[in-house]
């Protein structure tokens, strides 16, 4: 009869298809995830350029914004030396500045180089020219005409303000930038902004030919050389360079394998852009560097999700053992039963038949009674034992054991049970032992059983040796049976195992060993075994010299 295993077998499917459902449930996750991670690296390449432009063209902000509009609050005053001044500070400040040209303007009626309308004279009276070297800044005023066309633009929008400005009210910004400032390709002209006052006086002025009043103007122009602008590449994990280019650069001239792009400069650099570029090798190196915590999380999770299924697995597989040895408890516990039953109801029926039974045929039939009763009997207590043992619902009786003596009774019986079974004993004088000689006596019992069971004929040997060592008393139970493999001797000790062998195809329910390990530790010992198959095996029992339970 085959214990079922069908039971069980649903189950392991069901975690062998959980295994594979969360394998490919990481693979899919993973590949889902290392797109994601390289869809958003993409986006971040295109739209954290901006961040590099706005950190790149600060300075230039700043300048165009903060330090150009400070001309204006010296009202026309500026001279030759305080607009050397000015331009060091530029210069120390906006290395990007190559020169800076001063225009130092009149207003008036009087005869001037350039004559615009409404009889108002605006000119040049003097122009520097301030550039800087290794930190030093050397002027030299302008005898040229080279930028009179700036000069013209600047004064003819000055005088359309004049002509037309509203004074009851301050210029709007847009108005501003339309007359005082002229931002060309690498060039800025400023004009400092009048008051409203000054605008009156100068229509006041338009109007009276005679006046020999004079009002001053700044003007200055900034040459620009946008190679001196310092690029600041706040994101080199996605741009491997960063760099100034003509607007006209065509980036389909660098060479493959590469990815880039761009965004133009504002204002007086609007002739060039910022040109990022990254090798795609730079770029994956970034994809799989953010990829790597979202992939060790995943692997994490999937890890656990194993860990849970090989758990399950591992408690199935387990219980499926436990549940084939119960079977075959019970398969050989009743087979146990049923050949004493057996036996006995025979000889029931041949005592109670109506044939009349000799004197000799009576006491045989009693015999068997009492023998097939007392295996009934045995077994029984055996089991009940184990119970209470796994219960703890007994306590040991200890009192002093002469383990020779003890031992000798029970070869003594053995071998009036088994005529050939040899047994020897090696036993030293070991003083001050106590133990519980019931429970010790069905360790030697079940050990020696075994022994005589587990030999081949003609190899039935025991030998019991019996040393003290320190505070220990240690038993060697020594025979020449079949052995055992080494895998098995871990599992011996268990309830319900057996080994599968001729031996105990019937009548063997797995308890004996069991029952031994559960009587050396209660009594505070420890029991093992080395074993090889056909050369037999030595069980070990180690007891403490006072057991007192």
């Amino acid at each position: 009869m085959q214990a079922p295993k069908s039971i069980y077998r649903i189950n392991f499917s069901l975690i062998t298809a959980f295994l594979v459902v969360i394998t490919v449930s990481l693979v899919i996750a993973v590949i889902i995830s290392y797109r994601l991670t390289t869809k958003y690296v993409e986006n971040e390449f295109a739209s954290k350029k901006i961040e590099v432009w706005e950190q790149t063209i600060k300075p230039y902000q700043d300048f165009f914004q903060l330090q150009i509009p400070q001309i204006t609050s010296y009202q026309g005053f500026l001279d030759s030396a305080s607009a050397a001044n000015y331009s060091a500070g530029v210069f120390n400040t906006y290395p990007f500045v190559r020169r800076v040209l001063f225009y130092d303007i009149q207003i008036g009626n009087q005869q001037q180089n350039l004559k615009l309308n409404n009889n108002a004279g605006i000119a040049v009276k003097a122009i520097y020219r301030y550039k800087s070297k290794h930190g030093v800044v050397s002027g030299l005023k302008d005898i040229t005409s080279v930028y009179e066309d700036d000069f013209k633009e600047m004064a003819a929008r000055l005088n359309n303000f004049i002509a037309i400005g509203d004074t009851t009210r301050l210029p709007t910004q847009d108005e501003i930038f339309k007359t005082f400032y002229d931002v060309k390709p690498d060039k800025i002209t400023y004009l400092n902004i009048p008051r409203r006052e000054d605008i009156k006086n100068y229509r006041a002025l338009f109007k009276n030919k005679k006046s020999a009043a004079i009002y001053y103007q700044n003007m200055m122009t900034f040459l620009l050389d946008v190679h001196e602008l310092k690029v600041k590449n706040s994101h080199p994990e996605l741009y491997q360079q960063v760099t100034i280019q003509p607007i006209v650069y065509d980036p389909l001239e660098i060479e493959g394998g590469r990815i880039f792009t761009e965004v133009a400069l504002p204002g007086a650099f609007a002739n060039f852009k910022l040109y990022f570029s990254s090798a795609s090798t730079h770029l994956k190196k970034e994809i799989d560097r953010r990829f790597l915590p979202i992939g060790s999380i995943v692997l994490l999770i999937y890890f656990f999700l194993v860990l849970i299924g090989w758990l399950i697995y591992r408690n199935l597989n387990v219980n499926l053992k436990v549940f084939k040895l119960q079977y075959d408890f019970i398969n050989n516990f009743t087979h146990e039963f049923k050949t004493p039953v057996s036996v006995i109801k025979i000889a029931g029926s041949n005592l109670k038949g109506d044939a009349e039974l000799s004197d000799r045929q009576r006491r045989h039939y009693g015999k068997i009674l009492d023998e097939e009763a007392d295996k009934l009997n045995d077994l029984m207590n055996k089991l009940l034992s184990f119970t209470q043992l796994e219960n703890r619902s007994i306590s040991v009786k200890s009192e002093a054991v002469d383990l020779k003596a003890f031992a000798q009774g029970y070869i003594d019986t053995f071998k009036i049970k088994y005529p050939d079974f040899v047994l020897t004993l090696t036993a030293q004088e070991i003083t001050n032992f106590y133990s519980d000689p019931v429970l010790l006596g069905s360790v030697f019992q079940n050990l020696m059983d075994n022994a005589y069971k587990y030999s081949h004929p003609g190899k039935k040997e025991l030998a019991i040796t019996i040393k003290q060592e320190r505070q220990k008393v240690v038993l060697f139970f020594a025979d020449k049976g079949i052995g055992m493999a080494k895998a098995e001797q871990g599992d011996v000790f268990k309830k319900f195992y057996r080994i599968e062998n001729q031996y105990n195809q019937n009548g063997s329910v797995g308890l004996g060993l069991a029952f031994c390990k559960e009587l050396v530790n209660f009594m505070n010992g420890d029991i093992g075994v080395n074993s090889r198959p056909n050369e037999g095996s030595t069980f070990v029992v180690t007891l403490p010299l006072e057991n007192v339970k």
